[in-house]
């Protein structure tokens, strides 16, 4: 075997930062080591593997090749050194959460796992269901929690929980007293939603395409809290999980309105991609989660800390 770890390491970080001074400040490294590592292993096998584009080295399609078996050999390699070092095992993990999960389950998980192991950090990045999928197909993160549906060919997705949107309406709105509503009334009301690319956003969407309906769209938000606040305003109903409603239907600010027509059930998903290596943190960080999932059959029935 030609190449060394460190060189697959130093392949790694710069392909992470795309800069070499970038991946020398993460590796600790000089910027001449790490340059010199590069470019014995580019002149070992006698090819590139980016392509240098003004200041910054793009992977090229044999760089993107290798990538996914130089990341995991390295953190196969860091794993080995855990275990002759007779540490935990916990080391960094790069979690990334659809907005409901991420605001509501996420960090409550998260600061779980790190009580637990307090030699361990973790990053948590919260963003719509297409953003999440496109990272963890870059190795941008380790592992995602999703509500959309993931199509991509070189990724997984498990299912974790089942979840359930909901229509709703401020307490004073005209269909509030109705409670249960026919879809051509609703098609009627201007509509409070998510942002495309989000996990919500698509199951209200295609629950409509059955009918082949699409919602008067009134205003398009990225955060479920302004939805809320919105529909508590008055200017129209909205559609999301009963987990992000949960407090807001006890408070009597918001109030559900049964759709029996619509289909809007859906699936919490865990995502990795195909080639990941699984460290002790990954497994350990979805134990979790299933733990607080245990004996329920949808997400509003978690017992949860007070959610404002």
């Amino acid at each position: 075997m030609r190449f060394t770890l460190r060189q697959m390491a130093v392949f790694a970080a710069v392909a992470s930062h795309e800069s070499v001074s970038k991946a020398a400040r993460a590796l600790s490294l000089s910027q001449s080591a790490t340059s010199t590592a590069l470019a014995e292993l580019e002149r070992l096998y006698e090819t590139q593997l980016f392509d240098r584009v003004g200041k910054s080295l793009r992977l090229n399609e044999l760089g993107q090749a290798l990538l996914p078996q130089a990341d995991e050999l390295v953190e196969r390699a860091q794993a080995i050194e855990t275990v002759l070092e007779k540490r935990a095992g916990f080391g960094k993990l790069r979690i990334g959460a659809t907005l409901t999960i991420g605001n509501y389950l996420a960090t409550l998980i998260v600061a779980d796992y790190l009580k637990r192991h307090p030699e361990g950090s973790a990053q948590l990045k919260v963003h719509n269901t297409a953003t999440i999928v496109d990272q963890v197909a870059r190795f941008e993160l380790d592992l995602g929690l999703i509500e959309g549906r993931c199509r991509h060919p070189d990724l997984v997705a498990e299912p974790w929980v089942a979840d359930e949107l909901v229509v709703f309406c401020a307490p004073t709105y005209l269909l509030a007293a109705r409670r249960v509503v026919k879809l051509n009334e609703l098609l009627a009301q201007p509509w409070i939603v998510r942002e495309a690319g989000s996990g919500t956003r698509e199951t209200l969407e295609e629950a409509m395409r059955r009918h082949d309906r699409i919602p008067m769209i009134r205003l398009e938000l990225e955060h479920t809290e302004a939805i809320k606040r919105a529909v508590e305003l008055g200017l129209g109903v909205g559609c999301i999980s009963r987990l992000a409603l949960r407090e807001a239907f006890r408070r009597g600010s918001l109030v559900p309105i049964e759709t029996p027509e619509l289909d809007l059930r859906r699936q919490f998903q865990f995502l990795w991609h195909k080639r990941k290596f699984h460290t002790a943190g990954m497994r350990e960080f979805v134990s979790l989660c299933r733990a607080m999932t245990a004996g329920v059959v949808r997400s509003d029935e978690i017992d949860l800390p007070f959610i404002p």
